[in-house]
């Protein structure tokens, strides 16, 4: 006979929003999961992370880079947010996991002009090769997410939650 245990995920709250948004707007790195189109396996790669002229979550990638490639074939894929410091249980300190559907943006778009801009704020090294022509921005639209607060703070976030606006 099995007993029915207490689910782990807590309700989400103005808590567990906060945080989940402190972490996309502090974040300069993520970590990307894509499928390799070639093989199907996991590929996991770190990216660089900011967000756009109009908040919405964003990416500058190579066409050379396997990444780009497997967001081409399948533009699902999921994002880890969230480093934890030098020191401490890495485990105590708070991570987002989120499912995304991606978009390359066209060049010559005002959208690409306003992505440019925002993103040059945060990463002002991009400005060596944001304008080559094989580097092109994804922006990731959140499907869900998994906020883990720290040991015994767990939560399912939707979009909205996730929402900067």
């Amino acid at each position: 006979m099995t007993e029915d245990k207490p689910s782990p995920i807590r309700p989400t709250d103005a808590e567990a929003r906060a945080m989940a948004q402190e972490l996309i707007r502090g974040a300069r790195i993520a970590a990307l999961a894509v499928l390799d189109p070639d093989s199907g396996a996991p590929h996991v790669t770190r990216i660089a992370f900011g967000l756009g002229g109009n908040n919405g979550w964003l990416t500058l990638v190579s066409d050379l880079s396997a990444h780009t490639k497997a967001l081409r074939a399948a533009p699902r894929a999921g994002l880890l947010l969230g480093e934890a410091p030098t020191k401490g249980d890495p485990l105590a300190f708070p991570r987002l996991s989120v499912a995304v559907e991606t978009r390359f943006v066209p060049h010559g778009t005002e959208e690409h002009a306003a992505h440019r801009a925002a993103w040059l704020t945060h990463h002002p090294k991009a400005q060596l090769y944001i304008d080559f022509a094989d580097f092109t921005f994804v922006s990731f639209m959140p499907l869900s997410a998994d906020l883990n607060g720290g040991f015994g703070k767990a939560y399912r976030l939707t979009p909205d939650d996730l929402s900067l606006t």
